[in-house]
């Protein structure tokens, strides 16, 4: 997908580098979780294990983002298929010289219209810890609504949100 400024695309195993770049960033293991990745071969490994799986099961799954005019790989978002969710969950993470910018609302926006448009989804959700105000902030701007709250792994406790999208 390109958006005005984005490529939002696969992951291939080149992207190992940043893979690991991103999983390791303070905000990424305090908002989302620490995946344990700390070598390259770990992040090949994540990569053929989650989004690259989720390819080939789902047909989606979290892409790359990257700026489309220098290239530059600025974060992932996408759609995923948690078995602990009843429905498509949207997912997004980006290294922190991309905050503020637009760039995490305009990946979002095309990986919405994209679910809709082509697989046909009635709805998606999107769980976020209670503290990442900028994360809810994002999905309130993309007209999610508060549903409750789950615990999606012991001892943490998630918001859950849902957008209709029919």
């Amino acid at each position: 997908m390109q958006t005005e400024r984005l490529i939002i695309r696969p992951f291939t195993m080149e992207d190992a580098p940043f893979t690991l770049r991103l999983l390791n960033e303070p905000s990424f293991i305090e908002n989302i979780t620490d995946k344990g990745v700390r070598t390259l071969e770990q992040a090949a490994a994540y990569l053929t294990e989650g989004p690259l799986a989720s390819y080939a099961t789902h047909g989606h799954g979290l892409w790359l983002v990257q700026h489309r005019v220098t290239g530059n790989p600025m974060g992932m978002c996408g759609l995923i298929k948690r078995d602990s969710l009843p429905e498509v969950d949207l997912g997004y993470a980006f290294v922190p010289e991309f905050w503020g910018l637009g760039y995490a609302s305009e990946a979002a926006a095309a990986c919405l219209a994209w679910g809709r448009d082509t697989l046909g989804l009635a709805g998606l959700l999107a769980i976020v810890s209670p503290g990442n105000t900028a994360s809810i902030r994002l999905l309130q701007g993309l007209e999610f609504q508060l549903t409750g709250t789950m615990e999606h792994s012991p001892g943490d406790v998630v918001e859950v949100y849902r957008l209709g999208l029919g």
